[in-house]
C-alpha cells in the first residue's frame, strides 16, 4: 500500500467525519445517516493502515476518530439492573458451561492428585517428618487439635471475609496470570493440592480422617469447584496464545480475556457463598451428617445453575463475553 495515495484519496472523508462528530446534535436525518456511513468506512481504512501499512501517527489519529464517531453512533449506556440479571442468568454460567472442557478434567486430575499425595503423606512416617516435629503434628491432628479449632479460630463473620477474599484473589490469580501459557495456573492449582493432600494425609494416618472430610466438604465442594472453574479458564487462556484457531491472537485473546475477567466476577460471588459455609456451617455444632449435606446441596445447585442454565444460554449463542454492541466490531480487511 502507498500510504501518501491513500491518505489523499481518504483524507476529505475523514474530515468530514471530523466535522460531523463536531456538530453531531445539531445534524439532520441525511447527515445521521452519513455519519454512520463514514464511520464504518474509516473503520475499515484503520483496519487496512493497521495491518499493510501501520504508521503511529495516522492509526492514533484514525483511532480517536473511530472512537469518537463509535461513541456518536451506538450512544453511551448505564449499566442496569437487567444487566446484572443478563450477567448472572447468560453470561456467566454460558462461560462456565463453555469452559467446562478444560475445568472438569483440571478438576478430575487435581483431585486424583490430592489424593495421591494424602496417601503418600499418610503412609509414610520420613514424610510426615519433613512436614514439622511428632509433637506438632500431634498438636495439629488431635481432637480439638489446631485441623479443628483453625475455623472456629475467629468470629464466623470475620473468619468468612478473610477465606472469600483469599480464595478470590487465588481465583483471579489463575485467571489472570492464564496468558503466561497457564504455567503459573499449574502452579497455583499444585499448591493448594499440596495443602489439601498435607491435610489429607496427617488427619489419615492418626486415625481421623472421618473428622477432616466432616470438615472439609461442607465448604470445599463449592470452594474447590470454583478454583478448578478458575484455573480451567486460566489454562484455555494460555492455550489460546499457543493456538488461536480460526481468530487472530489478538482477537481470540480479547474474546477469551474479556470472558476470563467477567468470569472473575461470577466466581467471586460463588466464593462468597462457599466463605459463608466455611464460617458459619464448618465450625457449627450442626452433626457432620448435616454439614455435608448442606456441602453437597450447594454443590449441585452450582452444577445444575451451570449445565442448565449456562447450557441453554450457550446454546441461545451467549459466551459470557461482552455483549456485540459493547465490545469492538470486528471491521472488513477489504475496502
Amino acid at each position: 500500500m502507498d500510504l501518501d495515495v491513500f491518505v489523499s484519496a481518504h483524507r476529505a472523508e475523514w474530515d468530514r467525519l471530523d466535522a460531523l462528530l463536531r456538530r453531531r446534535r445539531r445534524l439532520t436525518g441525511a447527515e445521521t445517516d452519513e455519519l454512520v456511513v463514514l464511520y464504518q468506512r474509516t473503520a475499515t481504512h484503520l483496519s487496512l493502515i493497521q495491518s499493510a501499512a501501520p504508521d503511529p501517527q495516522l492509526t492514533g489519529r484514525l483511532s480517536q476518530l473511530v472512537a469518537r464517531a463509535r461513541s456518536a453512533v451506538t450512544g453511551t449506556r448505564r449499566a442496569s439492573w437487567q444487566d446484572v440479571t443478563r450477567f448472572l442468568t447468560h453470561g456467566f454460567p454460558a462461560a462456565v458451561y463453555r469452559s467446562r472442557h478444560w475445568w472438569v478434567p483440571t478438576a478430575l486430575l487435581s483431585t486424583a492428585v490430592a489424593a495421591l499425595l494424602g496417601w503418600w503423606i499418610g503412609t509414610h512416617p520420613e514424610v510426615q517428618a519433613t512436614i514439622a516435629a511428632p509433637s506438632e503434628l500431634r498438636e495439629l491432628t488431635r481432637p480439638g487439635g489446631q485441623y479443628e479449632t483453625y475455623y472456629s479460630s475467629n468470629p464466623a463473620a470475620s473468619f468468612a471475609a478473610q477465606v472469600w477474599t483469599n480464595n478470590a484473589w487465588a481465583a483471579a490469580l489463575c485467571l489472570i496470570l492464564g496468558v503466561f501459557l497457564g504455567l503459573p495456573v499449574l502452579w497455583i492449582l499444585f499448591q493448594n493440592m499440596l495443602n489439601l493432600g498435607i491435610g489429607f494425609g496427617l488427619m489419615s494416618s492418626a486415625g481421623r480422617l472421618d473428622t477432616f472430610l466432616g470438615l472439609v466438604l461442607p465448604h470445599g465442594l463449592l470452594e474447590l469447584t470454583a478454583v478448578f472453574v478458575a484455573a480451567g479458564t486460566g489454562l484455555r487462556l494460555g492455550w489460546t496464545v499457543i493456538d488461536p484457531g480460526p481468530r487472530t491472537r489478538r482477537t481470540a485473546l480479547a474474546q477469551e480475556g474479556r470472558a476470563a475477567l467477567a468470569m472473575a466476577i461470577g466466581l467471586a460471588l460463588v466464593l462468597f457463598v462457599s466463605g459463608a459455609i466455611e464460617g458459619f456451617v464448618t465450625p457449627s455444632g450442626l452433626p457432620t451428617w448435616a454439614r455435608i449435606t448442606i456441602g453437597v446441596v450447594a454443590e449441585l445447585a452450582f452444577l445444575a445453575y451451570v449445565y442448565v442454565l449456562g447450557g441453554r444460554a450457550a446454546r441461545a449463542g451467549a459466551t459470557g463475553d461482552l455483549e456485540a454492541s459493547e465490545r469492538s466490531a470486528d471491521v472488513p480487511t477489504a475496502a
